[in-house]
């Protein structure tokens, strides 16, 4: 009997990571199951549950853990009570959950407390928020580690952990941008009904830590898009608190040359990256995958503070609107040198690589600090 794997994903961004790895593992004669809860569930955000459940070949088990407004302790406590009743009647050989949203680090408790096998994807990552202490956690309380730069795996080895339980992979969903998308621009543009010949793409989340002046930051960084003349497709924030004051500064926005989208197919998504002429914003995606499509990105505040450098990336303020001004008319439509910092691709095949090696599904239960 196969060992089954289960992953946890609550996000639209956390699957486009999953997805690769979930398939790598089935053609390696893996049982593959979702356990999908989060943003997924909610229409606002594109109810994503629907693109988790296109994977072939898997079982999906959906959960709703919270309503819109809903503080992050009460989605962390709901959902550390659903997983724990789901996995005393369906227990995973392995739940593989990655990074550092509420979901994670509830399924992480769950698994430690109950002695299930865990794996975490892109621990040892550094950023500005509660996220990050999040991570961290989640290093502490999974049972393996695949990190996606040597940097990572030595902030998760200065955390005790030991060093044949962490695998460098690289980042997992550049093997989506590594591989023709199988879709054209136009099939992108005509899907989501987008009008540019060229445009920059924006996405600003919340940042947990500075929800009081989220709407502030959002106000400054998409009054300077709206000032530079230039179309951006707008991807919806994430649902951190402080989500409402973005909305209100994107609904206000005008739809002649701002396309906002809830939510899209990650290789749909993948297409939009490639054709782009920058990418603005505190997404993970513009400071890992753009920098590896070569496309110029700035990193706006304090939400991916440190994650990564590259030349393609600048960073400043929401409020630097110098630093805004200049980039957007000197960087735009620049096509810029590939950057390998975080994997070149093949991050699927390295995971199932582990999985299938000797010793790997031998691990005491019990961790031990590794000094």
């Amino acid at each position: 009997m196969s060992k089954r794997l289960l992953f946890v994903t609550g996000t639209r961004a956390d699957y486009g990571k999953l997805e690769p790895l979930a398939h790598a593992a089935q053609q390696a004669e893996f049982a593959i199951s979702f356990f999908i809860t989060g943003m997924h569930m909610m229409r606002r955000y594109g109810e994503t549950r629907l693109e988790v459940k296109r994977f072939p070949g898997a079982d999906f088990f959906e959960f709703v853990n919270q309503r819109e407004g809903d503080a992050q302790d009460f989605i962390l406590s709901k959902t550390i009570l659903g997983f724990s009743d789901f996995v005393h009647e369906h227990r995973p050989d392995l739940v593989i959950i990655h990074g550092d949203r509420v979901e994670a680090l509830a399924a992480a408790i769950v698994c430690a407390m109950k002695y299930i096998p865990s794996a975490h994807i892109e621990g040892g990552e550094v950023s500005g928020t509660i996220d990050e202490s999040i991570r961290h956690c989640n290093t502490k309380l999974c049972a393996t580690h695949f990190v996606s730069s040597e940097a990572a795996r030595a902030r998760v080895l200065a955390l005790g952990e030991s060093p044949d339980s962490v695998y460098n992979i690289g980042s997992p969903e550049l093997d989506t941008h590594a591989r023709p998308s199988g879709v054209s621009i136009e099939e992108v543009k005509a899907r989501y009904a987008i009008p540019f010949d060229e445009y920059g793409i924006a996405v600003f989340h919340p940042v947990t830590s500075e929800a009081d002046s989220i709407g502030a930051q959002a106000a400054s960084l998409f009054g300077r898009l709206e000032a530079s003349g230039k179309c951006f497709v707008v991807i919806a924030p994430n649902n951190d608190p402080g989500t409402e004051d973005i909305f209100a500064v994107l609904e206000r926005l005008p739809k002649e040359r701002f396309r906002f989208i809830p939510s899209m197919r990650f290789n749909y998504f993948s297409e939009l990256m490639k054709n782009a002429a920058v990418m603005v914003g505190n997404s993970s995606a513009g400071v890992r995958e753009a920098p590896f499509l070569g496309l110029p990105s700035l990193d706006v505040g304090t939400r991916q503070m440190n994650r990564a450098q590259s030349p393609s990336i600048q960073v400043c303020s929401a409020y630097e609107i110098e630093v805004v001004d200049r980039f957007l008319a000197e960087c735009w439509a620049q096509c810029l040198p590939s950057d390998d910092l975080f994997g070149s691709g093949d991050s699927a095949a390295r995971f199932a690589a582990v999985l299938l090696s000797p010793g790997y599904w031998g691990r005491p239960a019990q961790k031990v600090f590794a000094s």
